[in-house]
């Protein structure tokens, strides 16, 4: 059996493994030591020791952490909830204002941590009870909470862009910027809809008319605005500013992000000792996680490449009988099918390396490549049998159906399949503000 063959029969054997339920971690590490055995012998073993140890020294995986603390911090010093508050009394009278604040506020924080757990779970702490209340369609409203976590997985400071950089070539800041577009545009798509159907049927969202708005006054809305909303604001110029405009490093804002937010928790008076050591526990184990999975897929992915495997299914699909743009399609359309049973990180650090040279020798730009594969990778937090924001939602909302749940958020996965077309006919809504920075 040749080398690229066995590394073909790794693959598989890995996919069966995580269906199982297994741990990814030890699954890819297996099957990596048993495969990568056959094919180069004991040289394996100093892969595992070069892969993990060269991962664990980037320094830009030093932002994962660190992003997740500040998004930590937010979530557990109520920062966010006193922005929800603010503009819910801002905007309460529109039909459907409810969604627009929701998918507001889901913007911004997707913009000051990237953390989708998190989005997810504080949106539906604030928003559900007063939705239900309100008279809102359980739903729709379902949908807009769980959509709008998602936001997190593109709008920068994400997660899964830090990670996919090394993999694909291209410098984090770059696919920082390139993602905000589409990040802003799906966010924009999700308002127009929600506020579109409202409008058409009144009963999907009706106007907040409570005791509370009619007693406040248009100064003290603005006021509570400010107070609400600069915090979260300053906290995002302090990562993705600085970022952008090319004054730090994605690490550096990141410590800067992080340093921000536990600063205006503590002015705010909305941090306590036990919140703090509960932020910095939910750091490290998350960290250890992330970074663990991540050595683990990057060996697998190293074990399958030195087989010559990622070269054999390059060669098959240049070969076959089609064309750049439906090749394209294909692909996104294998990674959207995948991001169901699986999570992002095997997808990134294995199924992308794979299409990637493919990708390339048909002329495509891996900035722009890398960015549908990120938009077309957020509908698997709302795609089933995974919908990990499903899970989320419903932890926090014990009393709405998940079969409500999951018909809300398909509503929305079909919005984000059409900004994937979009995105694929119009590659400058990815490619223009990179350019015209670097200029």
């Amino acid at each position: 059996m040749s080398e690229p063959v066995l590394g073909l029969i790794a693959l598989a054997f890995a996919f069966i493994g995580i269906l199982t339920g297994y741990p990814m971690a030890f699954t890819f590490i297996f099957i990596s030591l048993v495969f990568g055995w056959f094919g180069m012998g004991e040289r394996v073993v100093s892969l595992m020791q070069f892969q993990f140890f060269s991962l664990m020294r980037n320094t830009t995986m030093a932002a994962i952490p660190l992003f997740l603390f500040m998004g930590f911090v937010l979530e557990q010093s109520g920062l966010m909830e006193r922005m929800f508050q603010a503009l819910r009394l801002l905007l309460g009278r529109i039909r459907g204002a409810l969604y627009l604040v929701v998918l507001l506020v889901a913007t911004i924080f997707a913009a000051a941590t990237g953390i989708v757990g998190a989005s997810v779970t504080v949106l539906g702490v604030m928003a559900a009870p007063i939705m239900q209340s309100s008279g809102y369609d359980i739903r729709m409203s379902a949908g807009a909470i769980a959509a709008g976590g998602t936001l997190g997985v593109l709008i920068p400071p994400s997660i899964l862009l830090i990670v996919m950089g090394p993999v694909v070539g291209v410098p984090v800041t770059d696919l920082f910027t390139a993602a905000i577009i589409p990040g802003l545009l799906l966010s924009l798509v999700y308002i127009a809809y929600t506020l579109v159907r409202s409008y058409i049927n009144p009963t999907l969202g009706p106007p907040v008319t409570t005791g509370e708005m009619s007693e406040t006054t248009t100064r003290e809305k603005l006021k509570e605005l400010l107070f609400g909303v600069l915090p979260v604001m300053v906290v995002i110029t302090f990562t993705l500013g600085v970022i952008i405009a090319g004054i730090a490093t994605p690490t550096d804002a990141a410590a800067s992000g992080a340093f921000a937010s536990l600063v205006l928790a503590v002015l705010y008076r909305s941090m306590s000792w036990s919140s703090f050591k509960r932020c910095v526990y939910n750091t490290l184990i998350m960290s250890a996680m992330i970074m663990f999975l991540l050595g683990s897929a990057n060996f697998f992915g190293a074990v399958f490449s030195r087989l010559g495997s990622a070269r054999l299914l390059t060669d098959f699909l240049i070969g076959l009988p089609f064309s750049p743009n439906v090749m394209l399609l294909i692909i996104l359309g294998i990674v959207f099918v995948l991001g169901s049973p699986l999570e992002w990180i095997p997808i990134v650090l294995v199924i992308v390396p794979i299409f990637l040279p493919t990708m390339i020798e048909m002329g495509y730009d891996p900035l722009w490549f890398s960015i549908l594969v990120a938009v077309t990778l957020q509908t698997s937090w709302l795609t089933p049998p995974m919908a990990l924001s499903a899970y989320f939602l419903k932890g926090v909302v014990p009393q709405w159906r998940m079969g409500d749940i999951y018909v809300g958020m398909s509503q929305f996965v079909v919005l984000q399949l059409i900004v994937v077309l979009l995105l694929v006919a119009f590659p400058e809504l990815v490619l223009w503000l990179p350019r015209t920075l670097a200029n």
